[in-house]
């Protein structure tokens, strides 16, 4: 049995996704400790799994919603750059406190989220074998492959080429603070030098929820990446989804719409209410989740625009299989899920990652992108007609479902985890 520590930010997607895996090694024997910030333990729902909270004094208890509605919607340049200064000062705290706490915690191995470059990093220092998963969209690097944040597709032609390196170095410029986080904290932990996420993966196994067939074609992963699919864990339990209406009740004369934007956009009202008008103009029948974000009043409303059931929870995976489509803010959870299900997606990117899964969706064919800003009810209405009407995306989508079955999932990760660590284990990489 080893002792895995988890280090990954403190967003639901990524701690749900890395507590999918943590179940699937709980299963073999293993124990699991997350270790973050203090607010980011009543994100996990497996009660087997430990927490150890780090940065008590700069993060105290009750400051996570303040701050994940601030990166949920930085509303300006200005906010944005407080994004970046709050997860410049994240691993900073963590390259401080982790090795500590590791030890404390006798952690034989380290999961390191690829969004989060302390644990890695804090891993190596100390002698750790560890293993990086990519929750969102892999930070991998290699000349014409666009940044996950980028909206536009890759190429190796001269004009590609130029659009990926000056929209790269713009990025960087941006992420100084994150950078200069990273380089500081390498010094101190005494490696060599770092510049950013990229330059803090594992050497010995690298995981990605996604499969090769979403991605745009990559010619430099290494051979120790692998493409498992979606981490989800079936036994695990899920958010109380007692609002939502009995799936028995979807009519199966009239198409069915699923729309979500996840637990950090749910709050997006004006939005919903697009959407809903124009799921009224094609007469569909229209199922929103907004994750908590809305009050009573504003769920009325949205029935009142054209929306047939608001709740704040559904089974996302028993709703994607019975939606004709979905409309979602292309996070990388739900487009997963939906390519799972077989389930054609209008995307409709708002922060993070968003843009460039939505920019992999219509690479793949498995659904169509809008603005999220701009579009009217009636440009969302004669993209949802396509998808409706247009069997490509379904049947493009159907191999893509495939691949996803045969990636193996959690269940294989797990397995590769457990493969790539007897050598380290076997020579004794543990805290005795």
């Amino acid at each position: 049995m080893a002792h895995f520590g988890v280090v990954t930010p403190a967003f639901y997607s990524h701690v749900s996704a890395m507590e999918a895996l943590s179940v699937a090694l709980l299963e073999r024997g293993h124990r699991i400790t997350f270790l973050h910030r203090p607010d980011a333990g009543a994100l996990l729902k497996e009660r087997r799994i430990g927490f150890h909270a780090l940065g008590q004094e700069i993060y105290p208890a009750g400051s996570l919603p303040a701050s994940l509605k601030l990166a949920a919607n930085p509303g300006s340049i200005m906010g944005l750059r407080r994004v970046i200064r709050d997860m410049a000062q994240t691993t900073g705290m963590l390259c401080r406190e982790l090795p500590g706490a590791l030890r404390q915690e006798r952690i034989d191995c380290v999961l390191a989220d690829q969004m989060e470059a302390a644990g890695g990093m804090v891993a190596e220092a100390l002698g750790l074998p560890f293993v990086s998963v990519a929750c969102a969209l892999p930070v991998n690097r290699e000349p014409g492959m666009p940044l996950p944040v980028m909206p536009f597709a890759a190429g190796q032609d001269e004009r590609s080429l130029r659009l990926c390196e000056g929209s790269t170095k713009v990025y960087d410029w941006l992420m100084t603070p994150h950078r200069q986080a990273i380089a500081a904290g390498a010094r101190q932990l005494g490696l060599s030098p770092r510049d950013g996420l990229h330059d803090c993966l594992s050497p010995l196994l690298q995981l990605s929820q996604t499969v090769a067939g979403f991605d745009f074609p990559r010619l430099q992963l290494p051979p120790h990446f692998h493409h498992v699919g979606p981490l989800r864990a079936p036994s695990a339990p899920g958010p109380d989804t007692s609002g939502a209406p009995d799936l028995a009740q979807v009519s199966r004369e009239r198409p069915f719409v699923f729309a979500s934007l996840g637990t950090l956009q749910g709050e997006r009202f004006a939005l919903f209410r697009r959407i809903a008008q124009a799921c009224r103009r094609l007469d569909a029948q229209l199922l929103i989740a907004h994750c908590g974000g809305l009050d009573a009043r504003q769920a009325e409303a949205l029935k009142e625009a054209g929306a047939t059931w608001v709740c704040a929870f559904a089974d996302q995976q028993a709703v994607l299989a019975r939606a004709d489509t979905v409309v979602s803010h292309a996070g990388l959870n739900t487009a997963m899920d939906a390519i799972a299900a077989g389930t054609p997606i209008l995307a409709l990117p708002i922060a993070f990652d968003q843009p460039g899964v939505a920019a992999r969706i219509a690479h793949a064919g498995v659904g169509l992108c809008a603005s999220a800003r701009w579009a009217s009810p009636g440009k969302l209405a004669a993209q949802l007609r396509r998808l409706l009407d247009e069997p490509e995306f379904v049947r493009r989508g159907a191999g893509l479902a495939a691949s996803i079955r045969e990636a193996g999932g959690t269940a294989r990760a797990a397995a590769l985890i457990e493969a790539s660590l007897k050598p380290a284990l076997a020579n004794g990489a543990r805290f005795a």
